[in-house]
């Protein structure tokens, strides 16, 4: 069968999350790579996970922004994301799970069911949270054959939904303490909010440099410059290279069309919408998401009398749907919009993801406000609808395009 360009469909990864994904459809490519480091960060970060394995250091899986990096790396762990972005683990996942759930999580069961997940594989601990009851479930299959540890998250960010999370925490600091044989104590904790608040300053600086009237980089490429291993020193050498190198460059994709995307996150391998938009016309400037500024809005003070608890409050404000209400978000996207200065805002909701679907109402009223064009794309991993996506974006491309910007006056 041909591929959505009518050319031979690439063959099958095999579900290697060390392989290069194949790229969306289009006739003009993506721009390219910007860091040789981070051009080969997966097998970067697989062997700098294998050198601190072979040292004695347990190496800790995580599968959502919830779960504290600085708690596990205080015991001494190696924190790994673990969510999968490929299309090719799904058809085994699907023995097990539902084919009309989110891809995002039948991609990671995938990897568990075939053992194609080289981080997982190295896994002691997966530490997993109850951000919606797809992931829930899927985690008690996992768990049947891997060692988990489940955060119970709130639903709310008040009330005694902040005791119930700092006690996950401090819960998560004794199950690491038992698996990892180090205490967490509050100057490991500070030496981690340190490690942690550099790599988010320095992130954060590089995705500032996309409210640059012409971006020196893409929203492609941005995505990019993120491991799957937190705080390797490399990576933040690499990270201040490039922050005083990339201010003056010429722009990547100039006169491209400012695009605000927002909804679910876009984990590696599963780039399809951010490469359409890129090809078609627009460049993403901001990306709302979990990949991408959510979790870089963290604030922790390493001098914080109570460091677990400074932990706590930040991790618990992260705007995420599962939450009620999720003023916050809306809140963010109101920032991201005064700053980044888009044209339209596009919103990414993977199948059956129900509450960024629900969500979805309020920011088609919120961009309305704005006074910026709204697009939502209900998606999943495979390529077969991309030609569809491409026409619905060249349309609101053509759409912001006529009309002023809220900052053109």
């Amino acid at each position: 069968m041909g591929g959505c360009c009518g050319g031979p469909r690439p063959p099958p990864s095999g579900g290697d999350p060390c392989r290069q994904a194949a790229p969306a459809c289009s006739a003009a490519p993506t721009a390219p790579a910007l860091s040789p480091r981070f051009a080969g960060m997966v097998a970067n970060a697989l062997a700098h996970v294998r050198e601190r394995k072979a040292a004695g250091d347990p190496i800790v899986g995580i599968l959502c922004e919830y779960t504290p990096r600085e708690v596990i790396m205080a015991a001494g762990g190696v924190p790994v994301c673990l969510c999968g972005g490929s299309n090719d683990t799904i058809p085994a996942a699907e023995q097990h799970l539902p084919a009309n759930l989110c891809p995002l999580i039948k991609s990671t069961y995938g990897y568990h069911i075939e053992g194609s997940n080289p981080f997982l594989e190295l896994c002691d601990l997966v530490v997993a949270e109850t951000t919606c009851d797809g992931k829930k479930k899927m985690y008690e299959l996992m768990a049947e054959t891997r060692p988990m540890h489940v955060l119970q998250l709130p639903q709310r960010i008040d009330g005694p939904g902040r005791e119930l999370w700092l006690g996950e925490l401090r819960r998560l600091c004794t199950v690491l303490a038992q698996r990892c044989g180090r205490t967490v104590d509050d100057a490991g904790l500070r030496r981690a909010i340190a490690v942690m608040e550099r790599e988010r300053s320095l992130r954060r600086d590089l995705a500032g440099l996309m409210a640059c009237a012409d971006p020196p980089l893409s929203g492609r490429q941005l995505l990019e410059l993120k491991s799957l291993a937190s705080g390797i020193p490399e990576d933040l050498d690499e990270y201040a290279r490039l922050l005083a190198e990339l201010p003056g460059r010429p722009a990547v994709l100039p006169g491209a069309v400012r695009v605000l995307l927002t909804g679910v996150p876009v984990p590696h391998g599963a780039e399809k919408v951010v490469d359409l938009i890129e090809m078609h016309g627009g460049v993403v400037v901001a990306q709302e998401n979990c990949t991408g500024l959510k979790p870089l809005s963290l604030r922790i003070d390493p001098a914080a009398a109570d460091p677990l608890t400074a932990i706590a409050d930040a991790y618990l404000h992260l705007p995420c749907s599962v939450m009620t209400p999720n003023d916050g978000r809306l809140e963010l996207l109101r920032e991201h919009a005064a700053r980044f200065r888009p044209d339209c805002v596009v919103e990414l909701v993977w199948q059956a993801c129900l509450t960024y679907d629900v969500e979805s109402q309020w920011v088609k009223r919120l961009a309305g406000e704005l006074g910026l064009p709204y697009l939502r794309i209900g998606t999943d991993y495979a390529s077969g609808d991309a030609a569809r996506i491409a026409v619905r974006l060249e349309a609101l491309f053509e759409t912001a395009r006529g009309r002023a910007r809220p900052c053109d006056g």
